[in-house]
């Protein structure tokens, strides 16, 4: 069994910064070193195998299963583990290593594995199983939709362009092997799967974590520690830390595709500035490139990006760029012409370039696994950062390709990679760290740019490890309330899997956010650690300040135009500016976050449970994280405030409090008790600010009296940090005799402190508090009132907050529902939920199914955006004619919970007298199938016409989701008793008469080991067609194509269900 360990309230979050920070470890991060070679020889490893000695901690080898072979490395309490020694000797370099060597040299020291993996290998596949005690709570799995804790889940590290995921998406633009275990008595445990090969880590049995991966590979075990916060420090020995940003890059970052022009940017952030709503940056997207290629300006639109660049810092803001790996195939094109004579491209097994179509039309891609193409990459960016450039960022590194199904280039593709990470190997040994090496060479074409600027990446696509390199933000999310909620358990599983500087796109990338739903997002989302609003084209302006601009999109009526005018529109913006005006606030607290998390590798924004890890109630909260003690409360509810919502708290004091811009639509804010919170001014950037500025300090009193805190400071941007050039500060509070003391306790850094004015603000409880003033450095004395006025003060600072709240009105929803019956329901998504599915249907644009769940797999085989795609009926044989995109009205609901069949029956009128009717139904009889029952029915056919109808077809076509675009196929058993096959090559085919599905067919995931069984009557289907796109899989019916009166609709009724395969 593990040890136990006394259950205790949890210090200040800062206080294990606090009192070990000159401690560090000498071998914290080491960015330079990652990717050079291995010594030419090693000592050997001595690797141990079977159980640890009966006196270390022995534990849990699963039965049947291979005891693995395991070495001491790194550090006390880290283990590497193999599956024999021939495994060991076969595992190829560590990617995600900062120091690749240090996996390979076993380290003095005599302590033991308390957590034992077990191993199977069947064939070319290594299965690892790591059993956990009862009770235990999984994370990690770094850029993960769906919930916070993890039991129950799978994913598969395979980097993928996942436009508009979902909760039930396996696979996302990240990789991260990696899993943290919270351990029943709180101590934490954590596992690495060194390898960038796919990897299926699958979590669905309790306490139980498995990875099973192509190819040898080591596993590498960090603890049990005494908290998560002490595993992840682990982890950063290992994988290396983020790299110390540019203070700018923490300000507020605006993003769209695309700000067209140098004026159209100019505009954006001159409002910006017009309106007092903070702002750091501004983004260009791909359209200001000439032709979408990369290192280029459109001179038309950006003909002088220096100009531009210089009238930006001006007033204050800082520009990035986008640069995608995709280089247009074009004579001529300096890209090309240098990258093609220095023969950089990945290569094809024949030798030649290979060549897939992305933006700019047919492209080669940079093999950055040669230091050649590193070097040629980075020498690019160098010259490009001199017309200005303050930022990169890079696109579509997955790689993205477009018009192939697996959504990237083939996995038998050439490349030509360092001996020290690989050497040559398809492209399947290294898909999952492309993105990671174009990141690392575009920050180091930044760093040679300058020495004295710290360089900002920010990749879409990474492996663990790549924090060293870039920041990332979430991908491409939708503007709805479910992703929304879905962004913070994205944003602390990055940070818990080594990746602290992420955020999502404020509002939704795809689709119109609401004013209610961006100012929401915006309230929690400017406490991210990366906070950027970011927009796709076609889509309303989803810029904080002319918010307004969303009227236009909407119907409303004349009654409803002067609310709309003056409370939605002023209060969005008004909301978005008291957000990022506390973000602002609050950078000194957040730059000094960073700081740590450079050099302990702990978490900017960490889960709840971080606060006390022992308590079980807090490890699934998904809506409230940690800023170090600092508790960020929200609401993800468009009906409730954060206000209004109970929120869990951790054990100990957590004093609440705001700068006087309580807002119904904003998170509320906690100080844990023992911690001194160092606050700014409100300013509009970060270049505003200055070093002589007023400080204040925040000062949450623990049960003892007493608090503690700390303060980074340096020039926010080159290395002078490095060399001592900075301020740290550990401020410290105590109460004697009703008498608080502040002062600084020890400083660090060559630094001289500013002159400057202190304020001190000592928080009662309830949102009250008392303050004093002085001078920084010196001690400051405040006295504390008696209990009695105490108890006064934090009455009435509660009462008047109670009714600040109640005067201000929240932002309105201008897309609720008018209040007419069946409103509700022809407005927002249907859920119908029972046995095995859960589905979302949207009866207002093509009454299409939007999202299928399987719930005991956790699959997701449909998701798609509102307005297209999922599941819709045609009502001809032309691709998208009536039938997908009008609104149907809901003719009957019925619930699982009234002891009905939980089902929707939805009518479209599709002209001409015609109604297309859908009965979608989860069968009460066997909950494990989805019936869907369509026809199209004549109902007011003029006479003149006999009664029947113009020529129709019901054509049912849903867009599946392919979770494996290159495990799948389509496999049936034909009328004709033949055995077919269709795979992603095949394109489009369409089977008919002998050669239909003999009433059933089946889209098989073999990586998954799923199969999606349709069943159909053979009688009413004439035609069935597969058409493979990008990512996914049209499997179509087609009835016969005939008129059709009252007495003879068309119709096909056909059924959905999940099996498990082989």
């Amino acid at each position: 069994m593990l040890g136990t360990c006394t259950h205790r309230t949890a210090p200040p979050l800062l206080a294990w910064h606090f009192r070990s920070h000159c401690h560090s470890h000498s071998h914290s991060h080491r960015r330079e070193l990652r990717g050079r070679p291995l010594p030419s020889r090693l000592p050997p490893l001595r690797c141990f195998s079977g159980r640890p000695p009966p006196e270390a901690v022995a534990t849990m080898a699963a039965a049947a299963v291979g005891e693995m072979v395991w070495v001491p490395i790194l550090e006390e309490g880290v283990f590497r583990f193999d599956a024999s020694e021939d495994a060991r000797v076969a595992a190829g370099p560590s990617l995600s290593f900062a120091e690749p060597a240090r996996r390979e040299v076993q380290r003095a020291g005599g302590d033991c594995p308390s957590v034992l993996p077990a191993c199977e290998v069947a064939g070319n596949v290594q299965k690892v199983v790591i059993k956990l005690p009862s009770g235990t709570s999984l994370y990690g799995t770094g850029e993960a939709s769906g919930p916070l804790e993890r039991t129950g889940k799978r994913v598969f590290t395979w980097n993928t362009d996942a436009w508009g995921f979902g909760p039930g998406t396996t696979s996302l633009y990240q990789s991260h092997p990696w899993v943290l275990a919270v351990l029943p008595d709180g101590r934490a445990f954590g596992v690495l799967a060194d390898t960038t090969r796919r990897c299926d880590i699958d979590l669905r049995q309790e306490c139980t974590v498995k990875f099973s991966a192509p190819s040898a590979y080591p596993v590498i075990t960090f603890g049990p520690f005494n908290s998560p916060a002490e595993v992840m420090t682990s982890l950063s020995h290992a994988i290396g830390t983020v790299s110390m940003p540019p203070k700018w890059s923490l300000g507020y970052h605006q993003c769209r595709w695309s700000y067209d022009s140098s004026e159209k940017v100019l505009k954006v952030v001159r409002t910006f500035r017009e309106k007092g709503i903070p702002c750091d940056v501004v983004w260009m997207d791909i359209d200001y490139m000439d032709g979408f290629r990369c290192f280029t300006f459109d001179s038309n639109r950006f003909p002088d990006p220096k100009s531009m660049v210089n009238d930006l810092h001006s007033i204050g803001c800082k520009s990035i760029w986008m640069l995608d790996p995709g280089i247009k195939k074009e004579n001529g094109y300096f890209v090309y012409d240098s990258g093609s004579k220095n023969d950089v491209w990945i290569k094809k097994e024949d030798d030649s370039p290979y060549i897939g179509e992305v933006w700019p039309g047919d492209c080669v891609f940079p093999d950055f696994t040669c230091e050649r193409t590193r070097t040629w990459w980075a020498s690019l960016v160098e010259d490009f950062v001199s017309n200005g450039v303050d930022g990169i960022w890079n696109d579509m590194n997955e790689p993205a390709v477009f018009k192939t199904t697996t959504k990237t280039m083939p996995e038998s593709n050439i490349h030509r990679g360092d001996e020290d990470i690989g050497g040559v190997q398809n492209h399947s040994y290294y898909h999952n760290a492309y993105g990671m090496l174009m990141a690392r060479s575009t920050y180091e074409g930044m760093a040679m740019s300058s020495t004295d600027k710290r360089p900002f990446v920010l990749t879409r696509a990474g492996f663990i490890g790549s924090q060293s390199y870039a920041a990332t933000w979430t991908g491409d999310n939708l503007s709805n309330w479910d992703h929304m909620h879905m962004s913070l358990p994205m944003v602390l599983q990055l940070g818990l899997s080594g990746q602290p500087l992420s955020g999502p796109d404020i509002g939704g990338f795809a689709g119109n956010a609401t004013p209610k739903l961006f100012g929401r997002w915006m309230g929690v989302g400017a406490l991210f650690p990366f906070s950027r609003g970011h927009s796709e084209t076609g889509s309303i302006d989803h810029e904080p300040c002319p918010f307004v601009q969303i009227k236009k999109n909407l119907k409303i009526t004349n009654n409803q135009k002067i609310a709309i005018d003056l409370c939605t529109t002023y209060n969005c913006e008004e909301v978005c500016r008291l957000a990022l005006l506390r973000r602002y606030r609050l950078l000194p607290h957040i730059y000094t976050l960073f700081y740590l998390s450079h050099k302990k590798g702990t978490p900017v924004a960490a889960p709840l449970f971080f606060a006390d890890s022992q308590d079980p109630e807090l490890r699934k909260i998904e809506t409230s994280f940690l800023l170090g003690p600092l508790l960020i409360c929200a609401s993800t509810v468009p009906t409730k405030g954060a206000h209004e919502c109970v929120h869990k708290l951790p054990k100990g004091v957590w004093s609440p409090f705001d700068f006087g811009d309580s807002h119904p639509d904003l998170p509320v804010m906690y100080l844990q008790g023992g911690a001194i919170l160092p606050v700014g001014l409100p300013i509009k950037h970060v270049g505003e600010a200055s070093l002589e500025d007023d400080l204040s300090l925040l000062v949450s009193l623990d049960e003892n009296g007493k608090a503690e805190g700390v303060l980074f400071e340096d020039a926010g941007d080159g290395y002078g940090f490095t060399q001592g050039n900075y301020l740290l500060t550990y401020y410290v509070a105590e109460v004697h005799s009703n008498v608080v003391s502040v002062k600084v306790l020890k400083t660090e850094g060559s630094w001289k402190r500013p002159k400057r004015n202190l304020n001190i603000s000592i928080l009662l409880g309830g949102g009250a508090m008392i303050s004093s003033s002085g001078v920084d450095g010196e001690e400051l004395h405040l006295t504390m009132p008696p209990q009695s006025e105490v108890s006064s003060l934090v009455a009435t600072s509660e009462l008047e907050l109670k009714r600040r709240l109640e005067m201000i009105r929240p932002i309105p929803d201008i897309d609720e529902p008018s209040g007419q019956q069946g409103a509700e329901l022809s407005k927002i998504p249907v859920d119908l939920k029972s046995g095995d599915w859960l589905l979302k249907v949207v009866p207002w644009i093509g009454g299409r199914i939007i999202s299928m769940t399987h719930l005991p797999t956790d699959s997701q085989w449909l998701h798609s955006r509102i307005e297209i795609n999922g599941y819709e009926e045609y009502s001809g044989t032309e691709y998208r004619s009536a039938g997908c995109t009008e609104e149907y009205k809901v003719v009957k609901r019925y619930t699982e919970q009234s002891g009905e069949e939980e089902s929707i029956c939805l009518e479209g009128d599709i002209g001409g007298g015609l109604v297309l009717q859908r009965h979608i139904s989860i069968l009460q009889d066997n909950a494990k199938i989805v019936q869907i029952d369509s026809s199209i029915q004549a109902r007011s056919v003029g006479a003149g016409s006999g009664g029947f109808s113009r020529l129709v077809c019901l054509r049912v076509h849903p867009t599946f989701t392919l979770l494996h675009p290159t495990e799948v196929v389509v496999a049936f058993t034909a009328i004709n008793g033949s055995k077919q096959e269709v795979s992603p090559e095949s394109g489009e085919v369409t089977f008919e008469g002998d050669l239909r599905p003999n009433g059933e067919w089946m889209l098989v995931d073999k990586c998954a080991g799923l199969s999606l069984v349709n069943r159909f009557e053979i009688s009413q289907v004439s035609k069935c067609l597969v058409h493979w796109g990008t990512g996914d899989l049209n499997m179509e019916l087609w009835s016969e194509e005939r008129p059709v009166s009252k007495d003879t609709p068309l119709r096909i009724c056909h059924h959905y269900e999940l099996k498990q395969t082989s």
